[in-house]
This record gives structure tokens, C-alpha cells and sequence, in this order.
């Protein structure tokens, strides 16, 4: 089924920062971040078991238990599955680091098995407190994994998660099923197969603004002719975007600060916030169902509802384009 059909507007919460990612956050604050995407009017929360090693999907569980479940769309990933037993180093995630090292101590499975893949959801839905999921991801697939080894990882996914997930969506268990990467090569090859065919995917920092072209001129094309939609995760690049330091999970470097002082400075002498042109480029690709950005303050909710809405002038899009700062074949709001 088309993720346009399925999600309820362009703007979702992705929670991985309430997995405790870079910072420990009080339990307060982070429900309250949940509560506020509510009261903003956010119905599409994403969340994963690797977020924390399931922190994330307890404190999102414990907020939209009060909540109506018809009234909200809820997506998670296969591939990790949380064990109970402690973990009492912490864990090496290869580029993500440690991440997550102020989440939950338990250890955690990597494996796309079928059997992992069903006991990844049933993980899941117990720490959701739900009955069902609306989307699942297939997470992170191949990641840190090379050569041999890139393809082992990914043939163990198409003959396990693929299949269990196309078998929950034909009996009406899920609605949709996707790829959730930071890297567009695992989709494209599963764009490739003759089957299983995903409904969507969910693409982490490779549609931004400081980052894109390698997505828009391979995988877009791809997913477009097969009419399989986007969601975009990360609009911010890790952070950078709104005044954070983080880039692809590290701390940013000069060549990255340096383009994100031009992005900015454009921004300010068009009277434009930096949150509004990266969300709104984000979206603009026709390919794009959804945009993502997390957030551990209730007042960064209030941010980027804002910024999905802020009327952004045309001549700040031409000038950007003309600047350089996007590729010239990036489709742009004022294009519409």
C-alpha cells in the first residue's frame, strides 16, 4: 500500500533521541516531548528496538497508551533484537559508536532472520504496550558490513524479514513494510528483486540539504517508476541543521560547519529559519511521503511545527540553487 495513503501528513516524531541518544534525558522530559508532538497535532510516530535497546519504544509506549490507537499511525524495525540479559560493556554499533550508550544496559541481537524478525515484533508490541504495528522497518541492513559479508547480511534479510513482512501485509497484520538505512544502496538493490516488493522506505540523513545528490539521481528515480514512497529521517543531518553539533553521528566537521554557515546565512538574509528550509527541501521531492525529525524538548515540537508552516519567499530557493548549496536537479518548493 502507498505510505501516502497510510500516513496521516507530512510531519511524524522520530524518536530515536528518546533512546537517550548523545545525552541522558530525564524520563519527564521526554514523555512530555511525546505529549507535546500530540498536542501539535502529530500523528505518525517512529520508533525502533535500537533505540536505546528499547528505551525509546517504552517511553513512546507509555504516552500513547492513553492516546486513541486509530487516531495515530505507529511504525517500528526488525533486525535487533533486544535480549533480556545485560550487556556489561558498552556496545561497539561500528559508525553509530555508542550512540545509545546512556539506553538501556541489555544486550542486543543483530539478525534478519524470519525467526528474529517475529521476535523482534513481539518484542516490540510488549514495550509499546500496542496490539498492533502500523509500518515495520527493515533496519539497517547491511550496515557496517562489506563485500561478502554486505551480502550475506542483506540474502539472510530477503529470505527472512522480507518474506515475514510481505506475508503480515497480504493477511492485514501490517499495513506496509520498508527499508529504515542510512545508506541507499540496500534499497536499491531490493528495488532491483523480482520479490519481495517493500511499499516504502525510510531513508536517514540521505535526503537533506547537506546531503542528497547520490539519492536523487539513483534511488529516486527507482522508486518513483515503481510508485514506492519515501519518508525522510534526519532532516537535520544529525543534529547540524539546528544548531547542534553532531554529523552523521560524530561531531561535525570544518568542511560541514563551513556549508552550514552559508546554508544559515542565506537563510538569515532571506529572514528565513534554517529548521523551515530543511524540512520543506526535505519534502519537496514528489517521492516524499513524510518527514521525521526527532526531538528530546517539548519545545523543539513547537519549533518544527513551525517550520513545516513558515512561508518561505521564492527568491530564497532560487538563491540557494544559484549558490550552489543544493544540486541544480533537486526539485524545490518554488518549483511547485
Amino acid at each position: 500500500m502507498s505510505l501516502q495513503k497510510i500516513l496521516p501528513g507530512p510531519l511524524g516524531f522520530g524518536t530515536a533521541p528518546l533512546g537517550n541518544m548523545f545525552r541522558a534525558i530525564p524520563h519527564e522530559e521526554a514523555l512530555a516531548t511525546v505529549e507535546a508532538a500530540w498536542e501539535h497535532g502529530i500523528r505518525f510516530y517512529d520508533t525502533a528496538p535500537f533505540y536505546g535497546a528499547g528505551l525509546a519504544e517504552e517511553r513512546l509506549g507509555e504516552v500513547l497508551a492513553g492516546k486513541p490507537r486509530d487516531q495515530y499511525v505507529l511504525s517500528t524495525k526488525v533486525g535487533r533484537v533486544v535480549l533480556d540479559e545485560h550487556d556489561p560493556d558498552v556496545p561497539d554499533f561500528g559508525e553509530k559508536g555508542g550512540l545509545f550508550e546512556h539506553g538501556n544496559p541489555n544486550r542486543i541481537l543483530h539478525e534478519w532472520t524470519a525467526e528474529a524478525t517475529e521476535r523482534s515484533i513481539e518484542g516490540s508490541l510488549r514495550r509499546l504496550g500496542t496490539d498492533r504495528l502500523d509500518i515495520v522497518w527493515v533496519h539497517d541492513i547491511a550496515q557496517d558490513f562489506h563485500g561478502d559479508a554486505w551480502l550475506a547480511k542483506f540474502e539472510e534479510a530477503r529470505t527472512g524479514a522480507f518474506r515475514v513482512l510481505s506475508r503480515l501485509r497480504d493477511e492485514g497484520v501490517i499495513k506496509a513494510w520498508g527499508l529504515g538505512v542510512n545508506k541507499t544502496e540496500p534499497i536499491e538493490l531490493t528495488l532491483a528483486l523480482d520479490e519481495p516488493q517493500p511499499d516504502g522506505f525510510l531513508l536517514a540523513g540521505r535526503y537533506t540539504l547537506l546531503d542528497h545528490e547520490h539519492a536523487l539521481t539513483r534511488l529516486l528515480p527507482m522508486a518513483q517508476e515503481q510508485g514506492v514512497d519515501m519518508v525522510v529521517g534526519g532532516p537535520y543531518s544529525s543534529g547540524i541543521l539546528a544548531g547542534g553539533t553532531h554529523f552523521e553521528y560524530q561531531q561535525a566537521p570544518a568542511a560541514i560547519v563551513e556549508r552550514v554557515g552559508r546554508l544559515k546565512a542565506l537563510a538569515e538574509r532571506h529572514g528565513v529559519s534554517i529548521k523551515a528550509a530543511a524540512l520543506q527541501f526535505s519534502l519537496a521531492h514528489p517521492a516524499s511521503a513524510a518527514v521525521i525529525p526527532g526531538a528530546t524538548r517539548p519545545s523543539r515540537i513547537a519549533e518544527d511545527t513551525a517550520a513545516l508552516n513558515e512561508t518561505v519567499p521564492t527568491a530564497f530557493w532560487t538563491d540557494l540553487r544559484a549558490a550552489g548549496l543544493v544540486s541544480p536537479a533537486a526539485p524545490l518548493p518554488a518549483d511547485a
